[in-house]
């Protein structure tokens, strides 16, 4: 039989997220953290709603992961993002020793990798699932900005 979750069945739950924090007017990002195939957290950026430039997806979903968990190490957790994450995100993963971070498209002008962040030694990092879908979300969010 087929294991039907794989990256991109997470992906596109992650990507539903997006479709909501868009929808509420944030940056379109979406994260959900999955272990051993169940979807633990879900959520998406909340900076404008929370008044709170630090309210981003990732950190949303470490919280809700570690709650949900009961202890503030994701170690056999995978986080699914749409953007990469940034420097400050990164550095959160970092303490949160997650196992695995799948994220959708590239950001190359405030992703961890172009601002020198780093996620633990141990972390595996999977890139560009969806990335054509995740990308077209955020620069169709921007261009509906600048109208």
């Amino acid at each position: 039989m087929e294991n039907i979750f794989t990256d991109d069945y997470f992906m596109k739950k992650a990507l539903d997220e997006a479709h909501a924090a868009f929808e509420k007017g944030e940056v379109p990002v979406g994260a959900i953290v999955v272990a051993g195939d169940k979807i633990i957290a879900r959520t998406h950026n909340l900076t404008e709603l929370l008044n709170d430039v630090t309210a981003h997806a990732e950190m949303q979903a470490i919280t809700s992961a570690a709650n949900f968990l009961g202890g503030k190490y994701l170690t056999g957790c995978t986080l699914y993002i749409t953007l990469e994450p940034c420097q400050m995100c990164a550095g959160a993963l970092y303490w949160s020793q997650i196992t695995k971070v799948v994220y959708g498209t590239a950001d190359n002008h405030r992703g961890y990798r172009v601002m020198g962040g780093k996620l633990h030694p141990k972390t595996v990092v999977v890139s560009g699932i969806m990335a054509e879908e995740c990308g077209n979300l955020v620069k169709d969010f921007f261009k509906q900005k600048r109208k």
